[in-house]
């Protein structure tokens, strides 16, 4: 974020610029003051120094040292009743702060801006300093026997989804939430902080005065080994299950049960829609025109999309995930269709909660693969782990696109309509070539009992009981066997380059979750499955 002094409607301005961030958006609402320009294309807030309090705390990485002293020059003081007699000090130290009463004396007014953050709240008429270590002895000392009342609480209120509740000063409350994400309520600590802002998608909620980073039992064993090491009683609790939204519609809820129009599907098709997100648009779109039974389709207004959007989420509950594709099924139709202009509609789209993938350990991965007794299903979830091939790409799979030669599997046609090779296991090669013997498949490598498709639904039941039986207390789908097949290339030391490539993924920052690059090629890449005992 860039920071600079402004001109703006005849008074002075902080002018702030950052790339567009929804997230940084409505922390700057919260600064008093803040207003977006259209004719400067950036935010400004109030150029005094309680706005430029309000900003620091808010971002508290914020590049600004440079640009206090302009503030000292405007000579803006906060609003502190005038009162120039010395008196008594009143000290309350409350969750992550240092609440101070105290009457107006010049020497006390540069102590306290002299702390970092710091700043004067109107609203109590009180200084208000985080409880930075060392920050209340600085206080102590400075302040000495004119200091009346010192109180410091042992708890503080935290307001949590489910209610309220308080927190001791020494406690390390730890929330596992249902998206995937925990929450860490502690009083300031800095080492924590510190280690917090190493993990990737971290971030502070400025608002409710707690850190959240994504799920990972490795961060959660170091967080608690270093809350520990510094006095911190650890609780660790699982979000409560939050209340179950209304069911979506069906042909039983409501008479003359409308199915999407037939010109909706052949559009999709038109466009070359794979045929899982033509399935997904179709039955979204039915929700949508079976909202409103009583409408025709064509006569529906951006005003009744809007109420539908928002019907979704405070009364059905779903998913960012399913809002989103709830409001592209929409559009398709409108847009595509009907070829509408395309529109935004006034509701905001959810963010979805970045969430690291789940990985199983090589221990792990051992125990799934020896609670398998059918070959064709141990086949399958070898392949799956040794390649980091999506489930829809190994049902598709031919016989012709495994290249012993150059010991490749070409994967045609994927996600994105994209072609691609990636790694065949040498190891893999020896259990292919059992499972063939045995079930000697004809044009797909994995076919159903008929000849026909295999069916990916089986293949998921499957790895689900199997997973049940190696006792694996993880969440393990396909697509698990994908992401630890990446996590573990990555950790044999395979070019993050190349695990790119052999993923399928568009973007290097899809791939750059697994961990930092490597530089090895691709003639040293070497199968995960081809280091384990098995």
């Amino acid at each position: 974020m860039i920071i600079s002094k402004v001109q703006f409607n005849n008074s002075d301005r902080i002018k702030l610029e950052f790339p567009y961030d929804r997230e940084i958006n409505d922390k700057v609402k919260t600064i008093g003051g803040a207003a977006w320009s259209w004719l400067l294309k950036a935010w400004h807030i109030p150029f005094n120094e309680d706005a430029y309090r309000q900003l620091k705390e808010v971002f508290p990485d914020v590049d600004s040292e440079e640009f206090f002293p302009l503030l000292l020059e405007k000579k803006t003081e906060p609003e502190i009743p005038v009162q120039e007699a010395e008196g008594d000090v009143t000290i309350e130290v409350l969750g992550r702060k240092i609440i101070i009463q105290v009457q107006k004396n010049q020497d006390d007014y540069k102590f306290l801006i002299s702390l970092k953050s710091s700043r004067w709240n109107n609203d109590i008429h009180r200084w208000e300093i985080p409880d930075y270590p060392g920050n209340l002895d600085l206080i102590k000392d400075h302040f000495g026997n004119r200091i009346k009342r010192l109180i410091i609480h042992e708890t503080f209120p935290v307001k949590l989804t489910e209610g309220s509740r308080e927190v001791s000063r020494n406690e390390m409350l730890i929330i596992k939430t249902k998206s995937g994400r925990i929450k860490l309520i502690f009083g300031f600590n800095n080492r924590l902080s510190f280690l917090l802002k190493k993990y990737p998608y971290h971030s502070w909620d400025a608002k409710n005065k707690w850190w959240t980073i994504p799920f990972s039992e490795k961060y959660l064993e170091e967080i608690i080994e270093l809350s520990e090491s510094e006095g911190f009683k650890v609780i660790v609790e699982d979000e409560p299950a939050t209340e179950m939204g209304k069911k979506r519609i069906n042909a039983y809820d409501i008479p003359n049960y409308r199915d999407a129009p037939e010109e909706y599907v052949l559009k999709l098709r038109e466009m070359r829609y794979s045929e899982n997100t033509i399935r997904t648009y179709k039955g979204l779109l039915e929700e949508f025109i079976n909202y409103y039974f009583r409408f025709e389709l064509n006569k529906l207004d951006e005003h009744q999309i809007i109420a539908f959007l928002r019907y979704l989420v405070m009364e059905r509950k779903v998913s960012t995930s399913y809002q989103n594709q709830a409001i592209n099924a929409i559009k398709f139709y409108f847009e595509k269709v009907m070829g509408g202009q395309r529109k935004f509609y006034f509701i905001d789209r959810p963010r979805k909660e970045k969430v690291l993938p789940t990985v199983l350990n090589e221990e792990e991965v051992v125990r799934l693969f020896k609670c398998v007794e059918n070959r064709k299903h141990k086949t399958i979830l070898m392949l799956a782990y040794s390649s980091g091939l999506r489930l829809g790409e190994i049902t598709r799979l031919k016989l012709v696109d495994i290249d012993r030669h150059r010991m490749q599997i070409r994967v045609e046609q994927s996600k994105g309509k994209k072609d691609r090779y990636t790694k065949l296991s040498v190891r893999f090669i020896k259990i292919l070539d059992e499972y063939l013997t045995e079930y000697n498949p004809s044009e797909f490598l994995f076919e159903g009992a008929k000849g026909n498709d295999y069916s990916p639904r089986s293949i998921q039941s499957m790895i689900k009981d199997v997973a049940e039986k190696a006792k694996i207390s993880k969440r393990v789908t396909m697509h698990t066997l994908r992401h630890t097949f990446a996590t573990h290339s990555l950790e044999n030391g395979v070019d993050l380059r190349y695990i790119q490539s052999m993923m399928g993924h568009e973007s290097s920052r899809t791939t750059e979750i697994y961990t930092h690059i490597t530089t090895k090629g691709f003639d040293q890449i070497k199968s995960p499955l081809d280091n384990l005992d098995i």
